[in-house]
C-alpha cells in the first residue's frame, strides 16, 4: 500500500472524506458525487511581456459543489501549480465552509508562473487576461474568487475591475480580498491568524491548559502565521519558535511576534533575530511545547516525524500540512489536532462578510467583524469537538462528519435536476 506521503493532494482530500463517510448513512450516489469536483476548466492564454513577446500561460478554475451557495476560493500564482492540487484545495473548500456554516461551496484557482520573476506590469497583464478567460463562470452569485498563494488585494483589485469593464459597472462582491478603497472589508487581513487564535484559544479550554504562558511554535512566518502568532501572545501565550523559508529560530524564554514580524519586513527573514538560536525547520517542528501552528506548506507532519513531534495541540493555519498516516500516530499519542477546515477558517468567514457587504454597498465596523468572527469559529470548534466525543473520533473527521451532513442536506432537499 502507498503512504499519503506519496499520494496526490486530491486522493489524500479523497481518504479524508472516505475516513470520514464510514460514519454516515449517506447514499452511494451522492458519495460518489461528493469525490468529485462539479466543473473543472482549464485555459491557455497568452500575455505580452515587457520584451514585447508573447507567452503562453496555463491557469485553471474548479468548483467542487454548489450545493450550499455560490462557490468560494483563492487563486494562486505559483509555477508548481497543478490542475489535482487545484481540485484537492477546492474540495477542502467545500467542507470549511460547511464547517463553518457559511453558504458557499468550494473552488479553487491557480495559474503556472513564477510572480517573483516578473513585473507589475506583466502581473497585470496575466491577471487581466486569466480573469477574461475565468469569467465565464465567475460572478457574484456564482463563483467567488480571493487571493491564496503569491496572490494579494491588488490582484484581487484588478479582477474585479476587469469583471466590472466587462458589465459596465462596477461589481465589488465579484471578488473578496480587496483594498478597503474598493469595497474590501476591515479586519479581512488579520482574520485566518484570529481565526488559528480563536481555535487555539478555545483547545486550550478544552484541556484544560492555562493559556497564561502556553508556548507556541510556529512554522511559516507570512501573514496566517506571524498574524496568528501576535494575536496568541496578546492573549497571554508564549511564541518561544519561528520560521520562514530559510530557516527557524527559537527561544525557550519567548520573544516579541510584533517585533519579529518587524525583523522579517526588514530583512526578508526571521532568522538571525537577537537573541534566538537558529534551527532548522525540520527541528522547529519537533521543539518542546503546548502547541504548534504549521503554517506553510502541505505535508510537513508526515508518519516520518510524527512520532518526534512533542506539541499537545496543532492547529493547522495551512492547508494540508498533516498527512492521513500522521493523523493516526498523532491520534495514538493524544494529540490535539485542529484541523485546517476549522482552524483556518477565519479567512473565508471574513471573505464571506466582504461579500455580504459589497452586495449591500454597506460596511460595517472592524469590531463587529471581529466580533461575528468569534461567534462562528466557536461556535464551530463547539459543534466539531461535540461530534468527535459523541462518535469517539478525532477533530479532523469529526469536522468533515459535520462538513459532509450538511452538504448532503442540501444535495438531498434541493434534489437532483431534472
Amino acid at each position: 500500500m502507498v503512504g499519503s506521503e506519496g499520494k496526490s493532494p486530491y486522493e489524500i482530500a479523497v481518504e479524508q472524506f472516505n475516513n470520514a463517510v464510514e460514519y454516515l448513512d449517506i447514499k452511494a450516489g451522492i458519495v460518489d458525487m461528493l469525490r468529485k469536483p462539479k466543473r473543472e476548466l482549464t485555459v491557455h492564454f497568452p500575455v505580452k511581456m515587457d520584451d514585447a513577446s508573447v507567452k503562453i500561460f496555463t491557469g485553471y478554475r474548479v468548483h467542487h459543489s454548489t450545493a450550499r451557495g455560490p462557490t468560494k476560493g483563492g487563486i494562486r500564482y505559483h509555477p508548481g501549480v497543478t490542475l489535482d492540487e487545484v481540485k484537492a484545495l477546492a474540495m477542502w473548500m467545500t467542507w470549511k465552509c460547511a464547517v463553518v456554516g457559511i453558504p458557499y461551496g468550494g473552488a479553487k484557482g491557480g495559474v503556472i508562473c513564477n510572480p517573483k520573476e516578473m513585473s507589475l506590469h506583466e502581473l497585470e497583464n496575466l491577471t487581466r487576461r486569466y480573469a477574461t478567460e475565468i469569467s465565464v463562470i465567475m460572478s457574484p452569485g456564482g463563483d467567488i474568487p480571493a487571493p491564496d498563494v503569491n496572490t494579494n488585494p491588488q490582484i484581487m483589485a484588478w479582477i474585479m475591475d476587469t469583471y466590472s469593464m466587462h458589465k459596465g459597472y462596477t461589481v465589488p462582491a465579484v471578488v473578496t480580498g480587496k483594498p478597503i478603497q474598493v469595497g474590501g472589508s476591515l479586519g479581512r487581513t488579520e482574520a485566518t491568524g484570529r481565526g488559528v487564535m480563536f481555535t487555539v484559544r478555545e483547545a486550550l479550554a478544552h484541556r484544560d491548559m492555562p493559556i497564561e504562558g502556553a508556548t507556541v511554535v510556529v512554522q511559516g512566518f507570512g501573514n496566517v502565521g506571524s498574524i496568528g502568532a501576535y494575536l496568541l501572545q496578546d492573549i497571554g501565550c508564549k511564541i518561544v519558535g519561528a520560521s520562514d523559508s530559510r530557516g527557524g529560530i527559537y527561544n525557550p524564554r519567548g520573544f516579541d511576534a510584533r517585533d519579529v514580524k518587524r525583523f522579517k519586513s526588514e530583512t526578508g527573514s526571521v532568522v538571525g533575530y537577537p537573541g534566538t538560536d537558529s534551527v532548522t525547520n525540520e527541528e522547529l517542528l519537533e521543539l518542546e511545547c503546548d502547541v504548534l501552528v504549521p503554517s506553510a506548506l502541505e505535508k510537513v507532519i508526515t508518519s516520518e516525524n510524527a512520532d518526534r513531534i512533542k506539541a499537545k495541540i496543532i492547529a493547522e493555519g495551512a492547508n494540508g500540512p498533516t498527512t492521513p498516516e500522521a493523523d493516526r500516530i498523532l491520534t495514538d499519542k493524544g494529540v490535539f489536532v485542529i484541523p485546517d477546515v476549522l482552524a483556518n477558517a477565519g479567512g473565508v468567514t471574513v471573505s464571506y462578510f466582504e461579500w455580504v457587504q459589497g452586495l449591500q454597498f454597506f460596511f460595517w465596523s472592524e469590531q463587529d467583524i471581529n466580533l461575528r468572527l468569534q461567534d462562528i469559529m466557536v461556535r464551530a470548534f463547539q459543534d466539531v469537538r461535540t461530534i468527535s466525543e459523541k462518535k469517539g473520533v478525532d477533530m479532523r473527521i469529526a469536522a468533515y462528519i459535520l462538513a459532509i451532513e450538511r452538504v448532503t442536506e442540501a444535495v438531498m432537499t434541493r434534489g437532483i435536476y431534472p
